[in-house]
């Protein structure tokens, strides 16, 4: 039985590979790559893993950080670094804490950069005059309090492998996924954890509005 749960933040959570395929319209018994025809949002996770001595580098320039790697993860999957879109991520290129779009972004991502180990960027946070909040924020993480970060994606295409290549337990490989958010979070997201259809994301909308009338009116502005 596939079974999807409501979460308290009212987004669906797919507990196995097996739901998110189905959740996603993929036939799994077909190997080979398959278009999806959902249109969700994924959450993954990279753990930020840097030696002080390499965030004592980076304290001028910003912080640099591994979005998302083609690593083998607990639940099966890879996502394929060649296949980044984030075309569209760059005109906005803005740092979320823990997925809330009802406050301001606390930084932006600069150098943008894709290689056979995953995808990169250099987070800048806000300056500390005007955002102590995303300041406080950096210090955790030279600190080492905070080690953990989630990337939001709209998957394109799904490769269900054959025998040979699921040989190592790899059950999926995300082929083309668009970038679409970055957070910096206390626990790092589960990688099938939040998927949004897009009218979800409409409805979280109006319910920041209700919450928050000027962080709503500023955020639709935008």
């Amino acid at each position: 039985m596939i079974v999807m749960t409501k979460t308290t933040k009212g987004n669906y959570q797919v507990n196995t590979a097996d739901e998110l395929l189905d959740f996603l319209g993929v036939k799994k018994e077909s190997a080979g790559i398959q278009k999806v025809k959902s249109d969700v949002e994924l959450i993954a996770s990279v753990p930020f893993s840097m030696s002080k001595e390499q965030l004592s580098v980076n304290n001028e320039d910003g912080i640099a950080w591994t979005l998302s790697t083609f690593d083998l993860d607990r639940m099966g999957e890879r996502i394929d670094p060649q296949g980044w879109d984030f075309k569209q991520y760059v005109k906005n290129p803005i740092v979320e804490w823990s997925h809330r779009y009802e406050i301001p972004a606390i930084g932006k991502i600069d150098n943008l950069t894709i290689d056979d180990n995953g995808l990169h960027g250099l987070i800048i946070f806000n300056d500390k005059s005007y955002d102590p909040f995303a300041w406080s924020i950096e210090q955790r993480i030279k600190a080492g309090v905070l080690r953990a970060g989630s990337v939001g994606f709209r998957v394109i295409e799904i490769e269900i492998p054959d025998r040979k290549t699921s040989e190592d337990g790899t059950s999926l490989i995300f082929r083309k996924q668009e970038l679409l958010e970055f957070s910096i979070c206390n626990v790092p997201a589960n990688p099938f954890a939040l998927a949004k259809a897009k009218e979800e994301r409409d409805v979280r909308k109006e319910q920041v509005n209700i919450v928050s009338p000027f962080w709503g009116n500023f955020i639709h502005n935008l």
